[in-house]
This record gives structure tokens, sequence and C-alpha cells, in this order.
């Protein structure tokens, strides 16, 4: 259990770090047009940049969490992130959080708790067949790319934002559950994680995931992307973890009846917290007399 609760902690640590990249990264996207060429004006943005570096050192955190835990103790620890981004993003903006928003909070932290505690989640295996892998990648890639491509095609800005924070953040979820299998590999074969298909995978997942993040970003404010993101990696990557890498979590009697009821609790209070920092948006810019910026979502 000791390693567990190491995991839990670098995972807070990840959180902190995404959580810091996630508000200045959307500070600089959310600057370009629509149309514009986005890629092109992020690589000008100092504050994108520093976004990147906290990305980064997240990341490297995060891989030191899944060295040490299993996907299903690290990854819905990273929903903290959003607690984190949330009044760092207020504060960014000059305003304060509602008492609503904090005890929101409080009750996502505590299920997040109970999650991990009554679960025990424990590690699965890390040598599946590329045959175990067929099918749950594509049913990944069905999800992940319809919600891509209309989040791409529509035109409403908030819903946009939410569908490429979904595809994102599902991609990031997969490239979690494909670092778990990367770092275990290296470590008792690294010659062999060089040419391993998961390594590319991992790659090629976590590139793509980081683009639409920062499409989602440029399309509506950080309550209406980082919501779907934070949401979308610990599903994506807990998909992964049962049904590819064999991890289980305690499902007898009432302890399984308190994991879903905690997962729920997790699901609708991230929501929650997007749809009342909305609100709050909305009602500050009616006090101040400020017309909504076309880049915030419909509500």
């Amino acid at each position: 259990m000791t390693s567990s609760w190491l995991s839990v902690a670098l995972a807070l640590v990840s959180a902190f770090l995404f959580a810091c990249a996630s508000v200045a990264q959307q500070s600089a996207a959310s600057s370009v047009p629509e149309g514009g060429s986005l890629i092109s004006a992020l690589i000008r943005s100092p504050r994108w940049w520093i976004g990147v570096l906290g990305d980064g050192g997240g990341y490297v955190v995060q891989i030191a969490a899944l060295w040490v835990g299993s996907v299903l103790v690290v990854q819905p620890v990273l929903v903290t992130a959003l607690l984190f981004a949330l009044p760092m993003s207020a504060k960014l903006a000059g305003r304060t959080l509602p008492a609503s928003t904090w005890a929101l909070a409080a009750l996502m932290a505590t299920a997040l708790a109970v999650f991990i505690v009554v679960g025990d989640p424990s590690e699965g295996r890390t040598d599946a067949p590329f045959t175990q892998w067929l099918i749950p990648l594509a049913v990944a890639a069905v999800v992940i790319g319809g919600a891509a491509v209309s989040g791409l095609l529509l035109s409403s800005p908030g819903v946009r934002a939410l569908l490429l924070g979904a595809a994102g953040g599902l991609l990031f979820g997969l490239a979690a559950a494909l670092t778990k299998y990367v770092t275990d590999l290296v470590d008792g074969d690294p010659l062999g994680a060089l040419t391993a298909w998961q390594t590319y995978a991992l790659v090629g997942s976590g590139v793509l995931g980081f683009y639409l993040q920062q499409r989602a970003f440029q399309a509506g404010p950080l309550t209406a992307s980082m919501p779907a993101v934070t949401i979308g990696e610990p599903l994506g990557a807990a998909f992964i973890g049962l049904t590819v890498l064999s991890e289980r979590i305690r499902a007898e009697g009432a302890a399984l009846a308190v994991i879903v009821v905690a997962v729920a609790v997790m699901l609708v209070t991230t929501i929650l917290l997007s749809r009342t920092q909305a609100s709050s948006d909305v009602e500050r810019e009616t006090a101040d007399g400020a017309s909504i910026p076309s880049t915030a979502p419909d509500r």
C-alpha cells in the first residue's frame, strides 16, 4: 500500500503542474482568432511555452507515479488538476470563486479519496499481446474520432471546446496506459522499448491529444474545455487498464456500491464545477456591462 500512496503523492504533483500548464496555454490559445494559424501563433507566445514546460514537468512526474503505481490509482488523482486550475484561472481573470465552487471541489476530493481507499486498485499485467489490444483500441478510435470530427465541424464554441477537450482527454488517457507499458518495458528491456509498437502509439496519441487540447483551448474558456479533458483522461486510461492491462478494483458487496457512488460523484461534481464557474462568468460580465466574447460557450 506504501507504493500506492507514493503514486498518489506523485500524481498530485503532476496534477498541479498540468493545471499550471493548462491555465497558461488556454490564455495563449484563446487569444488566437478562429480561422487563424493556431500553431504558428502559439509558438511565438512565451506564455504558451511556459505552459509547455509545465506539461513536460507534469508528464515526467506522471511517469514516476505510473512506475510505482497502477493506472487505476494514478489517473483518477489527476482529476484534481481541475481543483488547481480553476482558482488560478479566476486569479488571472481578477475574480474570486464562489462558495459553491469550493463546496463542489471538496466533495470531488472526498469522492476521490473514497475511491482510492475503498477500491484499492491493483496493478495488472503489462505484457498483453497485440491481439488483446485490437478491440479496445478500435473502440477508442471510433469514440475519439467521432468526438474530434464533431468538435472540428460544429459551429457552437462551447460544444466544440467540450468535444475537442473530451477527445484530447481520452487520447491522454490512452497515452497514460501506454506509458505504464513502456516504462515497465524500459525497466526490463530498454532496447525492446525502441522497437515496440506501443512506444510509437504513445508518442502519436500524446501529440494528437496535445493538438486537440490546444484547439479546445482556442474554441472556448477553460471552464468549457478543461472539465472534459479532466474527465476524459481517467476514463480512457481506466478503459485500457481494465480491458487490456487486467487491472482490477475491489468489486464485491458493499465496496462495489461505494466505488460506483464515488465515481458518479467525481463525474457529476466535475461537470457541476464547470457549469457553476461558467455561470459566475456570465453574472460577472453582465454586472460589469460587458458583452460575452465570441469564444465563450453557448449556455
